[in-house]
């Protein structure tokens, strides 16, 4: 077991308990589930949690941790697949005390706590016919997607989340409590919106809120893994002028025993198309009859449900404990010999391993590349490929099939890597998500708000060096 390597003196300890709501150290009964993230993958072990209240003791933490020469790391919903909520022998400031969303129907906006979940702002929200575009697995954090630039099911229809964010309330590297929007420090704004977690630690947002629901209408089909240049074919023609209500996903998986297939389908490779539709119930059939223009699917599914049923549908498949693994990265088009090789490395995947391509284009497209620090406006498909399982022996195998599968379309890669859907981390990873351009605006920025790289726990941006 991974010890905590650092022993904080208990004088030094009373001080931050003064300003802190809650402390834990490694003897207290709650450590184990304090320092707990949810990808089993990482097993963290902090020299001390602070459990803060308000962004007053958050502030207060970040200076005690400056003082005390400890890594900082911040966990919100602690939902990263790279592990970043936590690191051996710091300081871990964990937001859990800091939930809650407010919703005024009026304005049309909410305001989320740096620790609020995507499950409470999609209630909050629907409770006034009202939707923030969000992530699609409820007990991930606001914060953590958010700063990423926020890719869910309602984005081509209303944005990235960080397309309808008013202000970020965030502590910075010296303690101080600012605030961000387009009219006060809008350079500021800019960053946090797809690289946000270099800059500080993010104690509240506000967001901008659109009439929606209380339905979303869905579809699933499912074909021979054969047709594959067909299917793929016909999937990236009809995504590349789709109506922006239509959310759509082409993957490549294997058929399930409860899915409806035949007993000699069952563990074999499939196609499948899915989409989400968030207009109205009657445009569905006309809107989504490209995506049905094809051969005879295997199987059909098509209905709508409740928007909110549809949020947490997985929260249970994505549980806190299993073990993941995800890779991915922008694309305009796929090879048909890339495809080939994928159905074959699919079809052999360890664990559940996938690959998907999801449609990106309608109101994503419509903000300008250099709006935000987000990568990859124009960019047509994000590529994705991933995994989970139980057993810790198959970590090595399963992250290498993954690695391999990414290095298959690595040559139709375009602009940008989605920041949240990356769970390798480093400088070159950094370079992929932001491109070249933005990487160096980034660095500059950093410089002026973290010139010691204080939050550097996440997509890394080094603060760009003052002779440079």
């Amino acid at each position: 077991m991974v010890e905590a390597t650092r022993r904080i003196a208990p004088d030094h300890l009373q001080q931050l308990r003064r300003s802190c709501a809650e402390v834990i150290t490694p003897h207290d009964a709650g450590y184990d589930d304090g320092r707990r993230l949810w990808n089993a993958i990482h097993d963290r072990r902090p020299a001390v949690i602070a459990r803060p209240t308000s962004a007053a003791e958050v502030a207060a933490a970040v200076r005690f941790a400056r003082e005390h020469d400890l890594e900082v790391t911040v966990r919100s919903g602690g939902h990263s697949h790279a592990g970043i909520g936590g690191a051996n022998g710091g300081l871990l400031v964990d937001l859990s005390s800091m939930r809650g969303v407010a919703v005024d129907p009026g304005t049309r906006t909410a305001r989320a706590n740096g620790g609020a979940l995507l499950g409470e702002l999609d209630v909050a929200a629907q409770a006034h016919g009202l939707v923030c575009p969000t992530g699609v697995v409820g007990h991930t954090g606001v914060a953590g997607l958010t700063l990423g630039g926020g890719v869910g099911r309602l984005q081509r229809h209303f944005g990235l989340t960080i397309d309808n964010l008013a202000a970020v309330e965030l502590v910075t590297a010296d303690g101080r409590l600012v605030r961000a929007t387009d009219t006060d420090e809008p350079d500021l704004f800019w960053g946090l919106r797809g690289a946000g977690w270099n800059f500080g630690i993010a104690t509240a947002f506000e967001f901008r809120l659109h009439p929606f629901g209380p339905d979303l209408h869905r579809g699933v089909l499912s074909y021979p893994a054969s047709e594959v240049r067909e299917l793929w074919s016909l999937f990236r023609d009809y995504a590349l002028a789709a109506p922006d209500a239509v959310s759509c996903i082409f993957g490549l998986d294997r058929a399930a025993s409860d899915a409806g297939y035949s007993d000699e389908m069952v563990g074999k490779l499939i196609v499948y198309f899915a989409w989400n539709h968030s207009g109205a119930a009657e445009d569905v059939e006309r809107d989504t009859a490209g995506l049905r223009s094809g051969p005879k699917p295997l199987t059909t599914t098509i209905g709508s449900a409740p928007y909110l049923d549809v949020q947490s549908a997985h929260d249970l498949a994505f549980a806190w404990g299993s073990r993941s693994f995800i890779k991915s990265h922008n694309a305009n088009d796929v090879r048909p010999a890339a495809l080939e090789e994928l159905v074959e490395l699919v079809a052999g995947a360890p664990a559940d391993g996938s690959f998907d391509i999801t449609a990106l284009g309608g109101a994503i497209g419509r903000i300008p590349e250099d709006a935000t620090a987000y990568a990859g406006r124009t960019s047509a498909f994000d590529l994705s490929t991933g995994a989970g399982w139980s057993d810790p022996a198959e970590d090595g195998a399963v992250m290498d099939w993954c690695r391999r599968v990414m290095a298959v379309v690595e040559p139709d890669r375009a602009l940008g890597a989605y920041a949240n859907g990356n769970a390798d981390a480093g400088p070159e990873e950094s370079r992929r998500i932001y491109g070249d351009a933005k990487l160096a605006r980034l660095a500059a920025l950093k410089r002026e708000w973290d010139p010691d790289n204080v939050f550097h726990v996440n997509p890394n941006v080094a603060p760009v060096r003052a002779d440079a």
